[in-house]
């Protein structure tokens, strides 16, 4: 079974799936193995890695101490085609559709694939759209792009369907890592409902009410990380994976 059709169907069983984002370059490599550690154990459905700009020298190494801790799949969210590694199980392969910048749209995809053929790393062909968090993030200086305003969801509908229609099979949404504001609830189910693709969600998410808001909203995958980076309870993994999960309960 792929890593996709994982979600898919965890999607199908559960009423959603939950996803641990982890920045290497943000936390330390001790901590990223605890958390992986932990993850299984609160009912994880699979791990990110990534960050917007890697700025150490040990990123790769980072990303293949979390593949030996952890023993969910490892899903690799790059921002650049520098970060890929052959650690990772799958990689959201994005073109940053939201945006105008070529080299988000298409350049970074070119100088991934032949890395990612080479390493063969399932590929999860991704719609990426950055969402107004009603603050200025870091995803937002690194890409020169403007986000979509979160009070215009026809607008994201229309990228959504474009994406759709040129292949893509997954629809990211996201505020931003520290948003102030996550994507609006009425915004992920009208773009779910228009585009009929499976849609993550994530960016300013801090509650597991929310995780559970935004599921209920259409959304078929949660992403959470800066909360984690910054808990020193990582006990709050099991309310939060719960949340993502409201028609399966699991004891854990």
């Amino acid at each position: 079974m792929t890593v996709f059709d994982h979600l898919l169907l965890t999607k199908e069983k559960k009423g959603g799936a939950f996803l641990l984002l982890l920045d290497p370059d943000r936390t330390a490599a001790d901590r990223l193995c605890v958390i992986a550690e932990r993850a299984a154990d609160y009912n994880v459905d699979a791990i990110m890695v990534g960050t917007s700009h890697a700025i150490r020298a040990d990123f790769h190494d980072k990303v293949r101490r979390i593949k030996k801790c952890s023993s969910v799949p490892l899903i690799l969210f790059p921002g650049a085609h520098s970060q890929i590694s052959p650690d990772v199980d799958a990689i959201l392969f994005m073109s940053l559709i939201s945006g105008r910048n070529p080299q988000y749209l298409i350049e970074e995809q070119v100088h991934g694939a032949p890395l990612i053929k080479e390493y063969n790393i399932e590929t999860i062909p991704t719609g990426y759209m950055l969402i107004d968090p009603g603050n200025y993030t870091s995803v937002q200086y690194v890409s020169g792009t403007l986000p979509i305003p979160s009070d215009k969801p026809e607008i994201a509908c229309a990228h959504a369907l474009a994406a759709k229609y040129m292949g893509m099979k997954l629809i990211y949404m996201e505020a931003g890592s520290g948003a102030a504001n996550p994507v609006p609830d009425a915004m992920i189910q009208q773009v779910a409902g228009y585009a009929e693709l499976p849609v993550m969600v994530g960016g300013g998410i801090v509650q597991p009410e929310t995780v559970e808001q935004k599921i209920r909203a259409g959304a078929s995958f949660v992403v959470v990380g800066n909360h984690f980076e910054m808990s020193e309870n990582l006990d709050d993994l099991r309310e939060f994976s719960q949340a993502a999960h409201p028609y399966y309960q699991v004891r854990i």
